[in-house]
């Protein structure tokens, strides 16, 4: 498993209490302080942050809160619950705390704190500038390098994450996360036999802990080894069986393998057996996932509707619109485009009625344009879609960042192809996010309309095998990924 990817590597080396230091020299040992008025506090950082590495959420966040309890204003420990946060709402108000306190700590722990804080709203270029900042303050600290991996990750440098996460194993040959983490860097670029070096040393390091042998199975569930997979999967739920990545990797296993009713049985177990509303909200995702997967559009629909209601109960308003945004997309993809608008329209309404900062509004903002563009090109209307892919690259060219942009290019590139106007759509969608399968199958679709078999076959191919864990783009593209494959 992958560490949270909204403020990965937030774990950093505890110093002597209340030690501060300007960032304009790195600090005596470079490393980063840590800040608190409460020895019982620091002991339960501590623990939550031991916690943290072994990417076991739950039971850090228990001592996440007792370290809040001791010293409410432990600014640090704010930071590392929100990574543990069950919904939005949640994290967004553990950052706010965190902000609230980071005038009385260390410089090394305000900059990991403003970082955190700029990635919450997706200001990337200001992320980037803070955790540059922090390196240059404490360049001896292996936490510090594996949060700039993790920036790079983010933005899809995986070449940069994994010189960062090389760096942290440099400077700490014991830090296990790291090796984690450049297992994950090297399989994105494609390296396999480096990323499953990294992730048997991980192993390694801790044999006791469930997630090197999660992330392990990861990667061969990425290379289509399902059973090998599964048997990894297990070993980590025997280490730990409440590990919920590990559950999720199993039921993907078996949907991969065709054993539909298995993976359903799984992801029931895993709904049953969940510990807080996070892991409830992460099974329910996975069900959706799995019904779209098996052509179940009812049930994903119903899967929906849950996911709106513990929102709701929870009055996380970001959640709310994000369920009605899935449950939108998913009958848009059925072709119901009447009933995906009155959703968008619905979603839209909720957020601008809505006390949401206006960062987070702007996504909404960005996304409907997205999918007013897609009920347009359904209606063959090329004209509104090409003005609302306008408003949309306005709005991204007001606060740009790299995944946006790709959003854009992504539009753009649909429009492209939807007009058959091949040699664009392939342009822009070589621009897009290719970590998301469905972008390869769209540029299968791309050549395959230009005549060009070898390239269609082999972006069909890579979209088919793409073997995710749980997604939604996934699962409404693979079995179609696979039927073009055959028919190359």
């Amino acid at each position: 498993m992958k560490k949270c990817e909204w403020i990965s590597g937030l774990v950093v080396s505890a110093v002597v209490a209340g030690s501060l230091f300007g960032c304009s020299k790195p600090a005596d040992d470079g490393k980063i302080p840590i800040t608190t008025k409460s020895d019982e506090a620091r002991k339960e950082y501590m623990l939550g942050r031991d916690q943290t590495d072994r990417l076991q959420t739950h039971e850090a966040n228990g001592h996440y809160d007792k370290a809040i309890a001791a010293d409410t204003g432990f600014a640090m420990a704010y930071i590392q619950r929100a990574a543990g946060s069950g919904s939005t709402a949640e994290f967004m108000g553990y950052i706010g705390k965190a902000v609230s306190h980071a005038g009385a700590v260390s410089e090394g722990e305000r900059l990991v704190i403003l970082a955190a804080e700029a990635g919450s709203v997706g200001d990337v270029a200001k992320r980037k500038e803070l955790l540059d900042k922090l390196i240059a303050a404490c360049p001896k600290d292996e936490r510090a390098h594996d949060l700039l991996g993790n920036h790079y990750n983010n933005v899809q440098d995986f070449a940069g994450a994994a010189r960062e996460f090389k760096a942290a194993t440099e400077l700490a040959p014991a830090y296990s996360p790291a090796y984690n983490s450049l297992g994950y860097a090297n399989r994105s670029l494609g390296k396999y036999p480096e990323a499953e070096q990294a992730f048997k040393k991980y192993i390694e390091l801790v044999p006791g802990d469930p997630n090197p042998y999660d992330s392990y199975a990861e990667l061969l569930l990425k290379e289509g080894k399902f059973d090998q997979s599964i048997e990894n999967y297990t070993m980590a739920l025997a280490k730990d069986p409440n590990f919920i990545s590990s559950k999720q990797g199993i039921a993907c296993g078996h949907l991969y393998m065709g054993k539909h009713d298995e993976a359903e049985a799984d992801l029931h177990e895993m709904l049953a057996s969940a510990r807080d509303d996070g892991e409830r909200g992460l099974a329910r995702f996975d069900m959706v996932v799995l019904h779209v997967d098996g052509g179940n559009t009812a049930l994903a629909l119903q899967d929906c509707d849950s996911a709106y209601a513990t929102a709701e109960k929870q009055n996380d308003v970001s959640d709310m619109a994000g369920a009605l945004d899935m449950k939108g997309i998913i009958l848009e993809e059925a072709g119901k485009y009447a009933e995906a608008k009155e959703l968008y329209d619905r979603e839209m309404k909720l957020i601008e009625s809505s006390n949401l900062a206006g960062e987070r509004k702007e996504t909404f903002v960005r996304t409907h344009h997205v999918h007013s563009a897609t009920l347009a090109l359904a209606a063959k209307n090329l004209n509104e879609a090409k003005a609302h892919a306008g408003e949309l690259e306005k709005v991204v060219a007001a606060r740009p960042n790299p995944a946006r942009v790709r959003g854009v290019h992504e539009l753009n590139g649909r429009i492209a192809l939807s007009a058959k106007e091949y040699d664009k759509a392939i342009g822009e969608l070589e621009k897009s996010n290719l970590e998301d399968p469905y972008n390869l199958y769209r540029l299968a679709l791309a050549y395959s309309g230009k005549g060009d078999a070898a390239n269609a076959k082999e972006y069909s191919a890579r979209a088919a095998h793409f073997y995710p864990t749980p997604d939604l783009g996934y699962a409404f593209i693979r079995l179609k990924a696979g039927k073009m494959l055959a028919a190359k």
